[in-house]
C-alpha cells in the first residue's frame, strides 16, 4: 500500500507521525507528573516540597507545549522545504518524462539551481536535446530512405520491363536465326548440289572438247584423203586424156588403112568417147573434191574455233567449279558460324531471364523495404520536434533524387527497336529503302559482297573471301557481355 502512495504523502505522513509521538511521549510524561504530583499531595510532605513539584510540573508542561510547538514549526517547514526543492522538481521531472514518453520534445527544460535536482534537470535537458537532433536525423535518414527505396522500386519496375522486352527481342532473333539457320543449311545443301553438277559439267565438257579434238583429227583426215583423192582423179584425167589421144592416133590410121580399118575405126572412136565421158566425169569428180576439200577445211576451222570455245567453257566450268566449292565451304562455315550464335543467344536468354527473375525479386524486396521505411517515418512523425529544429524534409528528398537521376540516367527506350523486330516478313520486305540502309551497309561489310552489285550487264561474279582474315567488330555495337 505504501508502494502506491506519493513522496509527499509519506513525508506528511512521517511528519504526522513524529509529533504524534512527541505529543504522546509529553502526554506521557505530563501523566506521570501528574501521577507523581498526586502522590506528594497524599502524602505528608511539606509545603515547599510541594510547591516546588508544581513549579517543576509547571515548567515542564511550558517547556513540553514549547517543544511540541517548535516540532510542528519544524516539521511543517521541513515539509515545505522538502515539497519546494525536491517534491516539485521531481513532479516537474516526471511531468517532463511523460511528455518525452509520448512523443512530445517541444517542451524546453531549464536548469533552476546547481544542487542534485539540478544536476538531474542539466542531464535531462542534455537528453532532451541529444534526441531532439537524434530523432531530427532519422527522420530526414527515413525520409531518404522511403525515396530511395522507391526510387528502387521505380529503377527495378523499369529494369523489369526492359529486361523483358531484351528477353522477347532475344526469342525473336533467336526464332531468325533459326530461320536463316536452315535457310543457310539449305543454302549449303544447293550448293554442294551445284558443285556437283559443276563438276560433272565440267566432265561432260572436257568429254566435249576430246571430241572436238577428234573430230579435228578426223576433219583433217578427211582432208587429207580428199587431196590424195584430187591426185588419184588427176591421174585418172591425165589417162583420159592420154586416151584420147590414142584413140584419135587409132582413127587416123583407121582412116589410112582404109576398109580394113574401118572396125578399127569404130573402136577408137568408141574408146575416144569413152575417153572424154572418163575426162568429163574426172572433172565433175575434180569439181566435187574441190567443193568437198573447201567445205572439209572450212569445216576443220569451225571445228577448230569450237573446239577453242569447248576449252574455254572448260576452264569456265573449273572456275565455276572452284567457286562453286569455296561458296560450298564458306556455306558451311556460315552454318557454323550460325549455330555458335544460336548457342550464344540461347546463353544470353537463360542469363536475360535469369536476370529477370533476380530484378523481380529486388523489386519485391525493394517495394517491401519502402514499407517499412515508410512505417519508419510514420512512427517518427509521432515524435513533436521544436520549430527550430524541423528540416525541410521533402526539398532534402527532391533534391536527393535529382542527384540520382543525374548519376544514373534512364536508358533509351527500346520500344522502336521492338517493333522493328515484330514486324513481319512482308512488312520488312516492303520497308523504305532509307529504313534498309542499315541493313545495305552491313551487307557491304561482309568479306566478299557489295551492296553495290546487281544483275545487270556489268554485274561481276563475286567471290567470298576464304583467307581467313576477318574484320574486328565495330565500336558502335553495344552488346552486353553475360
Amino acid at each position: 500500500m505504501l508502494n502506491n502512495l506519493k513522496l509527499r504523502h509519506l513525508f506528511a505522513l512521517l511528519m504526522v507521525l513524529i509529533v504524534a509521538s512527541a505529543t504522546a511521549i509529553v502526554a506521557v510524561a505530563m501523566t506521570q507528573m501528574q501521577a507523581v504530583v498526586a502522590q506528594l499531595q497524599t502524602a505528608s510532605v511539606s509545603k515547599g516540597v510541594l510547591g516546588a513539584a508544581q513549579s517543576s510540573y509547571t515548567t515542564t508542561l511550558v517547556v513540553g507545549g514549547i517543544a511540541l510547538a517548535v516540532l510542528v514549526v519544524f516539521s511543517v517547514a521541513a515539509f515545505l522545504l522538502v515539497n519546494g526543492r525536491i517534491l516539485k522538481p521531481l513532479h516537474f521531472l516526471a511531468t517532463h518524462f511523460e511528455s518525452i514518453a509520448k512523443g512530445d520534445l517541444t517542451q524546453r527544460i531549464t536548469r533552476k539551481s546547481n544542487n542534485e535536482i539540478g544536476q538531474v534537470f542539466g542531464s535531462l535537458q542534455h537528453m532532451q536535446d541529444s534526441l531532439i537532433k537524434t530523432f531530427s536525423h532519422i527522420r530526414v535518414s527515413a525520409a531518404q530512405l522511403h525515396a530511395g527505396n522507391e526510387g528502387i522500386a521505380e529503377g527495378n519496375s523499369s529494369l523489369t520491363a526492359r529486361i523483358e522486352e531484351q528477353a522477347a527481342a532475344l526469342q525473336q532473333t533467336a526464332t531468325s536465326m533459326e530461320q536463316l539457320s536452315s535457310t543457310v543449311r539449305q543454302n549449303a545443301d544447293n550448293a554442294h548440289q551445284a558443285n556437283q553438277l559443276a563438276v560433272t559439267a565440267s566432265n561432260v565438257a572436257q568429254r566435249g572438247g576430246q571430241a572436238v579434238g577428234e573430230v579435228v583429227s578426223t576433219m583433217q583426215g578427211i582432208s587429207a584423203s580428199s587431196s590424195k583423192i584430187a591426185d588419184i582423179v588427176g591421174v585418172i584425167d591425165s589417162i583420159a586424156f592420154q586416151t584420147n589421144i590414142l584413140a584419135l592416133n587409132a582413127a587416123v590410121e583407121a582412116a589410112r588403112a582404109g576398109e580394113q580399118g574401118r572396125g578399127f575405126a569404130v573402136v577408137a572412136s568408141e574408146v575416144r568417147a569413152l575417153a572424154q565421158r572418163s575426162a568429163q566425169a574426172a572433172r565433175e569428180i575434180t569439181g566435187l573434191i574441190d567443193d568437198s576439200v573447201g567445205k572439209v577445211n572450212e569445216g576443220s576451222g569451225q571445228v577448230e574455233r569450237a573446239g577453242a570455245t569447248m576449252q574455254e567453257i572448260v576452264d569456265s566450268v573449273k572456275r565455276v567449279t572452284d567457286i562453286m566449292g569455296e561458296i560450298s565451304a564458306a556455306t558451311i562455315e556460315q552454318s557454323s558460324g550460325i549455330d555458335q550464335v544460336n548457342l550464344a543467344i540461347s546463353s544470353m536468354d537463360s542469363s536475360t531471364t535469369y536476370n529477370a527473375e533476380r530484378v523481380d525479386e529486388t523489386a519485391r524486396s525493394a517495394i517491401e523495404m519502402s514499407k517499412q521505411s515508410q512505417a519508419l517515418y510514420e512512427a517518427l512523425n509521432a515524435y513533436q520536434l521544436p520549430e527550430s529544429q524541423i528540416i525541410d524534409i521533402e526539398a532534402q528528398v527532391k533534391s536527393q533524387r535529382a542527384q540520382t537521376q543525374k548519376k544514373a540516367p534512364l536508358p533509351h527506350s527500346t520500344q522502336s527497336l521492338t517493333a522493328k523486330r515484330a514486324l513481319p516478313p512482308k512488312a520488312i520486305n516492303s520497308a523504305k529503302p532509307a529504313e534498309l540502309s542499315s541493313v545495305k551497309k552491313s551487307h557491304a561489310d561482309i568479306p566478299g559482297m557489295n551492296a553495290s552489285s546487281g544483275t545487270g550487264k556489268d554485274a561481276k561474279l563475286l567471290r567470298p573471301d576464304l583467307s581467313g582474315s576477318k574484320k574486328t567488330a565495330s565500336a558502335e555495337d553495344d552488346w552486353v557481355e553475360f
